[in-house]
């Protein structure tokens, strides 16, 4: 049996090996508006109440409000996207690595919590050559599922090329 710390540990690591995987060779619209639809789909197959968000850059270029969803989602994902273009990692990621040191994401990190949320949902939107231009966002379930749902869309979605 692995203590929770060492849990921590593997999901950490998990994590960064899905950042390190799922790199996009290029981001164009076309692309946003494909994925979004994907993310949509496999939300509604599954009757999911979530929100789903795609940017690149300030702009925001794929939205959609499914059943279920609220405005409270939309302010998640504020929260949430705010968190990857600030630290270069999902949303998910920072939020366990802060709890594997018995942090949260506030102050101290210079941060205001109200307009950041280190929760899971926002995955960034890494290009092979530049870095972090772009943020996917689900938002509505548990941390972990949002994370897990994006992670999916974008697999799939880099799978089919």
């Amino acid at each position: 049996m692995g203590s929770m710390s060492d849990d921590l540990d593997q999901l950490i690591n998990d994590i960064e090996q899905q950042e390190a995987r799922l790199v996009f060779e290029s981001f164009t619209e076309a692309d946003a508006f494909a994925l979004g639809c994907l993310l949509v789909n496999l939300a509604t197959e599954r009757r999911l109440p979530v929100a789903v968000d795609i940017r690149r850059g300030p702009q925001q270029l794929f939205h959609a409000g499914l059943p279920g969803s609220t405005a409270d989602n939309d302010t998640w994902i504020e929260r949430k996207v705010r968190v990857v273009y600030r630290f270069g990692a999902s949303s998910y990621l920072v939020g366990r690595r802060l709890a594997a040191k018995g942090r949260q994401l506030d102050a101290s990190q210079g941060v205001d919590p109200a307009r950041f949320a280190a929760h899971g949902g926002a995955f960034p939107v890494r290009l092979a050559n530049a870095g972090v231009i772009g943020v996917v966002t689900v938002s509505g379930l548990p941390q972990a599922d949002d994370h897990a749902l994006v992670v999916e869309a974008i697999e799939t979605f880099l799978a089919a090329g």
